[in-house]
């Protein structure tokens, strides 16, 4: 009998406890809160194409003449400045020397006829010769110093044309191709050799229309090399293009990259990330607002008038700032982000530090 009227006994104590419970349900619970930041939207826009080398040339020599001698062959690495090819200058040395000594010839006439003039201008203060002839002997060196200037003049076409003989690399870089061999006679136009500068390299990507407009000079882009998926690379725009391909329609940028430790290659492939800005605004909220659910959705609390109300929002991208809220949450609202895992809907909240009021 003692056992039946048991549960009877517990039952106001029961209740006793329950009323308590509620009583300390209905306490306002503490929680931090923090306004969720605005931040501009930017997009990223992936265009892939080809490197190249900014600066390609077909070399030739600026004279005809008989190859007597190649420095370099393909693949070779050349400075600016360095010779590359030598032409036979046999008969341009023989040329330089003639007109060496044609100048040192005039040279001395010019001398001669100086020292003339000179005898003449003393001779006349002493009234032994006539005005006149003072006068021709300066007409004869007048003529005797163009004399002079025209030999000169031919001394150092005669110079130019023996340096033309050699081929020098116009800038620094590798050599592409060699296209002449020793004893071959070549003529000025006839490319020899081809010199390709590894720095800088250029990436050309098409733009499609909708989204040239928002590419300018100040657009950050970086190249990431198909070779070196692993590398991320700074570039810079160069040019824009605004013809667009008819077929395509698509419009050329170019970017350039300054990196000469970056080891590419010209005509590999990589790819452009161009972030561009958007007219549309970001919220972002601390991790830890969020509340991950078992079907992987997102929620969190906002506080409002005293008390927490949960919201389901969808998450975007995430980064070093915070999270980025794509729907559910407005802008000023404060969002809690410490104390969030006990609260329930509609609980009274106590707000125990957060964003300045």
């Amino acid at each position: 009998m003692r056992c039946r009227f048991r549960p009877l006994l517990a039952l106001p104590c029961l209740l006793t406890a329950l009323s308590i419970s509620l009583a300390h349900a209905d306490d306002p619970v503490p929680v931090a809160v923090v306004a969720p930041a605005v931040s501009a939207t930017t997009s990223a826009l992936r265009l892939s194409g080809s490197l190249s080398a900014e600066r390609h040339a077909n070399l030739s020599p600026r004279v005809d003449g008989l190859v007597a001698e190649i420095l370099v062959d393909a693949g070779s690495r050349v400075a600016e400045g360095d010779i590359l090819l030598q032409l036979d200058p046999a008969i341009a040395t023989l040329t330089l020397a003639e007109a060496r000594a044609a100048s040192a010839e005039t040279r001395a006439a010019r001398d001669e006829t100086r020292r003339l003039l000179d005898e003449a201008l003393l001779l006349r203060e002493r009234n032994h010769i006539g005005e006149s002839e003072v006068a021709t002997r300066r007409a004869g060196l007048a003529l005797a110093e163009a004399a002079l200037n025209a030999a000169q003049a031919r001394e150092e076409t005669a110079a130019e044309n023996l340096r033309r003989h050699q081929l020098t690399a116009p800038f620094a870089g590798v050599i592409a191709a060699r296209m002449t061999d020793e004893g071959e006679w070549i003529a000025r136009g006839d490319a020899v050799l081809e010199l390709v500068a590894l720095d800088p390299l250029r990436l050309d990507v098409r733009a499609p229309q909708e989204r040239f407009a928002d590419i300018d000079g100040q657009t950050a882009v970086t190249v990431i090399p198909d070779s070196r998926p692993d590398r991320r690379l700074t570039g810079r725009i160069t040019a824009r293009v605004p013809v667009s391909d008819p077929q395509a329609r698509a419009f050329l940028v170019r970017v350039v990259i300054d990196d000469p430790e970056a080891a590419l290659l010209p005509g590999t492939s990589a790819t452009a990330l161009f972030e561009l800005a958007d007219d549309r605004h970001r919220l972002l909220v601390p991790r830890d607002a969020l509340l991950r659910h078992p079907d992987g959705a997102h929620s969190l609390f906002v506080v409002a008038d005293g008390r927490a109300q949960r919201r389901s929002v969808a998450i975007g991208r995430e980064g070093p700032e915070g999270v980025e809220v794509t729907s559910g949450l407005a802008p000023g609202e404060q969002v809690v982000i410490r104390g969030n895992e006990v609260l329930r809907e509609g609980q009274a909240v106590h707000v125990v530090d957060g964003p300045e009021r």
